[in-house]
């Protein structure tokens, strides 16, 4: 982002209003954005004492799939920004470690690295369809929320499954149809 548009005058202020494509990279493990998708950008740029103050909004789209029953996932996340970028020199770029604070390289800021960083910090780890979602049932794999509510799958113990067997197909055991027996 080209700076000589605002100068150097504490209190001056530009407007950037941009739609940008999304590189490969943005993405955690079940949740990402599309490569090529339509990052917007809606920023307000401040010259201030220690540097250009960025503040403003992001939105982007995301596609992945639920953490819970794995359905895909699409959605918007808009996320809010404030970043100071220091001038070279200044207090705010002298007292702070390297990794700290963004620097202006000359009369230009490099705007991608703040907008990775704060999407991908911004996307969840594990992301929901709903906020409800009862995930996938161990048994049978089906999806809970598709399920009755009085899905059940009867549980034997391998221990007992053998014996369980020879009782509930031998004629006259109780609980079983014995048309003889009164």
């Amino acid at each position: 982002m080209d700076l000589r548009e605002l100068g150097r005058r504490a209190g001056s202020m530009q407007e950037l209003e941009r739609a940008l494509p999304a590189p490969a990279d943005w993405r955690v493990e079940l949740i990402g954005v599309p490569e090529g998708a339509e990052v917007r950008l809606r920023l307000r740029l401040e010259s201030v004492m220690e540097g250009v103050l960025v503040t403003g909004e992001v939105d982007v789209p995301v596609t992945g799939s639920c953490a819970r029953c794995l359905e895909p996932i699409e959605d918007t996340l808009e996320l809010d920004v404030q970043e100071l970028f220091a001038y070279a020199g200044s207090t705010t770029e002298a007292t702070s470690e390297e990794d700290e604070v963004r620097r202006v390289e000359g009369d230009h800021i490099d705007l991608e690295p703040m907008v990775r960083d704060l999407v991908v910090l911004g996307l969840p780890l594990a992301p929901t369809c709903t906020e409800d979602c009862a995930g996938l049932c161990v048994d049978c794999g089906q999806r809970l929320d598709d399920l009755p509510a009085d899905h059940t799958h009867e549980q034997l113990d391998p221990r007992w499954a053998g014996l369980a067997g020879r009782f509930a197909s031998a004629p006259g055991t109780p609980g079983a149809d014995n048309p003889e027996e009164n």
